[in-house]
């Protein structure tokens, strides 16, 4: 009952939002909202903009792409600001269409889908509002029925700018059913849709010897020509074709470089003019984002052919590489793999993560810095800071090499793989390794790949594997030291009473003897030497802790070994160290004992309780950092 309770709800919405009048009660609400008789492009930038823009980093990210598109900040900055920022102000950008290039997989088409999907949604909104002389093919604007020889008064009184004039269906109308009475002209509000083929359009070029120029503009209605006695009158012809029916919003050319010459043909008026021709009728007017979206070989191509030149000029290229950022290939691995039906399948911590580190990797560029390796470069990437290395060097690292990001493994591949990985066989959690595993097997039946490329994706296989080795040994080091808290609060104290002592140059004394002595020099680089410290960076980092503790103080809250984040990595690493051996022979043991099995089960309940295995993967992750150790 509750789904018809809200089936009623949205009768109601739909009620709701419907609006219908004459042109002259259209006009009293253009001069109320003037933004309503807006371009498409226009339209386009400002339902971008109006779910929210931040900027990070010198960098504006737009939240409208956020659920979607990942780590590909740079670029949508790019395209909004450069192409339709500059469109929405009427510039010349506007008349140019709109060529994602990038390689495959790469996110181009999701952006031109959001695009076709927030203009849907926007269209029903009070500020992306569209209005349209009812029963026109071509979704007409209404002030388009205002006579050329009074347009310009008009739009110096109403401050608004009018473009473009009426098709010929809707110039015959005005002449035969209202007598040339502009006022009474009926006028409605459309909503945009792709599937009733209002607003937004999508063309896919096929066979050029069995496809039709009508399927873009429209064609001659044969079965009404003796009804109407000529070709040239509007009512025997259909404005159906893709660039009729995407008037007021998006057409997506789909494969555009591929399709055949007389296709392309149309678009150069259309891009320059804003018009195109069809039929035995003058020139139509258009008003849409034409947008196309090419891999980097097929625009390579098409640029080298003297005849494309016009067309090229005509086009505003925006690059769309792969993410080059670890974490967010993680998200874009997640967001796809919500959408299969594989969601009983536990994913270890961790395991997208070595996918996404592999992926990335590939994608990379080596750099001519001297000290900076990909891992570096990736981490970096990622927001982390490296040796030798900050966030401030990132542009200029970023600068070095124009295509990076251009090729190597896509989430295509990852998937795929993935999927594989998923549907063994009772199979109910995998983890990094069998991630690994299943992206090697891939290597090994890929048929296009070279020697040379399967042994570099081979290389990166290995370093994600170390780099899994890595997080695999802090994550069971964070949970043994978790059994262990007493000993990390009685190691900081240790420590903190010493740092305490050495910044204020006094003594401490031996809580057993009584005896003056020095602060303990050993134990506190034995600490600091575990994150890097060093000896002359040591007093500094003493400093600091002092100062973080003296705030604590004041504002009555207590220290402990977590308040200070590269402390916590130093006393975890230190404990680490100190438990290796029984971490080794807890984690290795065939027969564990019973203080074992204790310490064992303390650690797994961890693991589940606080990082997310489950008790499938905790006990591999164990097991595995047993061997790691052993080694």
């Amino acid at each position: 009952m509750d789904f018809f309770h809200k089936l009623e709800n949205y009768r109601q919405r739909e009620r709701e939002l419907a609006w219908e009048g004459t042109f002259r009660e259209y006009l009293l609400l253009v001069k109320e909202r003037p933004f309503i008789s807006q371009l498409a492009h226009s339209r386009i930038y400002n339902m971008i903009v109006s779910e929210g823009v931040e900027e990070i980093n010198g960098i504006r990210r737009y939240k409208f792409f956020d659920d979607e598109i990942y780590g590909l900040d740079k670029t949508l900055e790019t395209l909004v600001e450069e192409y339709f920022h500059s469109s929405a102000r009427r510039t010349e950008v506007r008349k140019r269409i709109l060529l994602l290039m990038g390689p495959v997989s790469g996110g181009k088409s999701t952006i031109v889908t959001m695009l076709k999907r927030g203009m849907e949604q926007y269209s029903r909104t009070a500020l992306g509002a569209v209005y349209a002389i009812k029963g026109c093919p071509m979704h007409e604007e209404p002030l388009h029925l205002i006579p050329k020889e009074l347009r310009e008064d008009f739009m110096n009184e109403n401050k608004l700018y009018i473009e473009g004039n009426l098709c010929p269906h809707c110039q015959m109308r005005l002449e035969t059913e209202w007598a040339g009475r502009i006022e009474e002209v009926p006028v409605e509000r459309i909503f945009f849709s792709e599937e009733k083929r209002i607003g937004i359009g999508t063309f896919s070029p096929s066979d050029p010897k069995s496809q039709d120029i009508a399927d873009l503009t429209g064609s001659i209605d044969f079965s009404t020509i003796s009804e109407y006695g000529s070709e040239s009158d509007p009512r025997a012809y259909r404005f159906d074709g893709e660039l009729n029916k995407s008037n007021r919003g998006i057409m997506e050319f789909q494969e555009m470089l591929k399709a055949d010459e007389k296709f392309l043909w149309n678009l150069l008026s259309l891009s320059q003019e804003g018009n195109f021709k069809a039929g035995r009728f003058a020139l139509i007017s258009a008003d849409e984002l034409i947008c196309a979206h090419t891999n980097e070989s097929e625009y390579k191509t098409f640029v080298s052919n003297k005849k494309n030149e016009a067309l090229i000029s005509r086009m505003i290229v925006v690059r769309v590489p792969y993410n080059l950022r670890v974490s967010d290939e993680v998200r874009i691995y997640e967001k796809l793999i919500k959408q299969s039906d594989l969601q009983h399948i536990h994913i270890a911590p961790h395991a997208l993560r070595a996918a996404a580190i592999f992926s990335v990797l590939s994608r990379l560029k080596e750099s001519k810095k001297q000290g900076m390796d990909l891992v570096k470069k990736m981490r970096l990437y990622d927001g982390e800071d490296v040796e030798g290395f900050k966030q401030k060097d990132l542009v200029e690292l970023q600068n070095e090499v124009t295509d990076e990001g251009m090729s190597g493994v896509d989430p295509r591949y990852v998937i795929n793989r993935l999927s594989s990985a998923f549907i063994r066989k009772d199979t109910v959690c995998i983890n990094a390794l069998d991630v690994l595993r299943a992206l090697k097997d891939g290597l090994d039946q890929h048929p296009s790949i070279t020697k040379e490329e399967r042994d570099r994706l081979m290389n990166f296989i290995a370093i994600s594997r170390k780099e899994f080795d890595d997080i695999a040994k802090k994550e069971v080091q964070k949970a043994f030291v978790y059994a262990y808290e007493e000993s990390a609060r009685t190691l900081l104290n240790n420590y903190l009473d010493n740092v305490e002592a050495y910044c204020n140059g006094v003594k401490l004394r031996d809580p057993i003897t009584d005896e003056e002595m020095d602060p303990d020099e050993k134990l506190m680089r034995s600490i600091e030497e575990q994150i890097g410290i060093s000896e002359n960076a040591k007093k500094a980092f003493r400093e600091e802790i002092l100062i973080r503790l003296s705030t604590y103080a004041r504002k009555g809250k207590n220290f402990d070994y977590t308040s200070h984040e590269r402390l916590k990595e130093a006393i975890e690493k230190k404990l680490f160290a100190d438990l290796k051996d029984v971490v080794k022979i807890t984690t290795s043991a065939r027969t564990p004992n019973a203080e074992q099995l204790k310490r064992m089960n303390e650690v797994t309940a961890r693991l589940i309780e606080d990082h997310g295995y489950c008790p499938v993967c905790a006990n591999e992750l164990l097991r595995y950092t047993g061997s790691l150790l052993n080694r």
